[in-house]
């Protein structure tokens, strides 16, 4: 597992061995998420402003109480940090910024499945200087697992997620995982769609899935692709297909988060069963 995390770590800067971080700033949300549990709240400068986004963050309360960044070079160098947490998704003129300014940063990429997401929380956690943080998070992970998983020789749910503008995922990705050990069976692949990518309205509504685990439509920020969610010809398949709501703030981020994923699709699989939630 040390070898697996490494790989999902890119050092930019490397940080010096046995260095102490004092300072930390991460650029990205689930990288926030993993940081506040497994570093102490002195060490941590800053999170990113997406931890304050309460439609796709699962740690709104505890991001409001931490500095926060939008992601420029001039925010982090002011903060004075001794390691950067980034992501692909964070910026790359940013990323080069730091390069030159030496400042020691580790680049994660995105963990395609829950072996790799718990490679990430022990990188951190070992970052940080608190492996047995790390070690009590990852356990409380595989219990949440443990706990969401279907009853033994339960038949999987044929399922679809259908999010915002048609927004889903196939095979190899850690959301694909999540709906298996949970005791689904994803269908993106009846549509074809592998990985991430949009799946046409027409050929859900010509095929529907037995469950639709549909995005959740924001009253807020309506935005227009929404409209494929709020769709009548959508609404129409009611009598064929059972739809459930599930919000995408349990989607896009592995570590803690996969606690409140597991939960959420194990109460989805309660309902189709009729079951209680």
């Amino acid at each position: 597992m040390r070898i697996a995390a490494a790989l999902l770590a890119l050092s930019l800067t490397a940080l010096p061995a046995h260095a102490e971080v004092k300072r930390v700033v991460s650029l990205n949300p689930c990288l926030d998420a993993i940081l506040i549990n497994v570093a102490e709240r002195e060490q941590i400068a800053a999170l990113s402003h997406y931890a304050r986004d309460k439609n796709s963050s699962t740690i709104v309360e505890a991001a409001l109480t931490f500095p926060m960044t939008f992601e420029t070079a001039e925010e982090v160098m002011a903060l004075s940090p001794d390691l950067v947490l980034t992501s692909r998704h964070s910026s790359l003129a940013t990323r080069n910024a730091f390069k030159e300014l030496k400042i020691p940063t580790e680049l994660f990429d995105e963990p395609q499945s829950v072996r790799e997401s718990l490679a990430q929380v022990r990188r951190i956690a070992d970052l940080v200087g608190h492996p047995e943080k790390g070690e009590e998070l990852i356990s409380a992970i595989e219990a949440a697992l443990a706990d969401a998983a279907p009853p033994r020789d339960t038949k999987p749910v044929p399922v679809l997620l259908f999010l915002s503008g048609g927004f889903s995922t196939g095979g190899g990705t850690l959301v694909d995982e999540m709906m298996k050990r949970t005791g689904f069976e994803n269908t993106a692949g009846n549509y074809g769609l592998v990985g991430w990518g949009n799946i046409p309205l027409e050929l859900v509504i010509a095929n529907p899935p037995p469950v639709l685990l549909a995005g959740a439509i924001l009253a807020d920020k309506p935005t227009w692709a929404d409209r494929i969610l709020r769709h009548p010809a959508l609404q129409a398949e009611s009598a064929r297909m059972k739809r459930i709501t599930f919000s995408e703030r349990f989607i896009y981020c592995g570590g803690p988060v996969l606690m409140k994923s597991a939960a959420a699709l194990k109460q989805a699989r309660n309902l189709v069963a009729g079951g209680a939630p």
